[in-house]
């Protein structure tokens, strides 16, 4: 009874390779970093220069980090207008309700998706080795339909049993 087994993911297999690839590569390239960095510190044979201390591998100036300039302030989703009406005569800020019925149902609302494109094509069943997602949303239809149906057969069964026997 396969129902409960996870299938395969084809997209995170392909992600974990790519990931690994990626790893390979970048460490391939610190070594070819290091060994032209190494090459350029130790002077040509033949020649009567000698390795200065500012070059190579210990010689590296730390640089400043860059920041983006933010264009917009930092807003908390979690804080409401502050008119004068929300606060009383003492100035203690009053228990908004409506804000505290919108926060608790934004708690329970799925975050929006970052890559949209991406679901598109998950619903269209575009990618290879995927079913639509209409397809699978109707499998497991059936199947919670077939299971209720087996409750409710077996609930009727024991019912009748009951009432026959008493």
């Amino acid at each position: 009874m396969a129902w409960f087994w996870k299938k395969q993911d084809p997209i995170a297999a392909r992600q974990r390779a790519l990931n690994a690839q990626i790893a390979a590569l970048e460490g391939r390239i610190h070594q070819l970093q290091r060994r032209v960095a190494d090459d350029q510190a130790q002077p040509k044979p033949g020649s009567s220069a000698r390795p200065q201390p500012g070059a190579g591998a210990r010689g590296r100036t730390i640089e400043e980090p860059t920041f983006e300039e933010v264009t917009h302030p930092a807003r908390n989703p979690f804080e409401g207008e502050t008119t004068p009406e929300h606060f009383n005569e003492l100035g203690v800020r009053k228990y908004d309700v409506v804000a505290a019925v919108r926060r608790w149902l934004r708690h329970w609302r799925p975050p929006p998706t970052p890559n949209p494109k991406l679901v598109s094509f998950l619903a269209a069943g575009s990618i290879h080795g995927l079913r639509p997602l209409r397809y699978e949303r109707r499998i497991a239809r059936n199947r919670f339909l077939a299971t209720c149906a087996f409750f409710v057969a077996m609930l009727w069964g024991l019912i009748y049993f009951y009432l026959r026997n008493r």
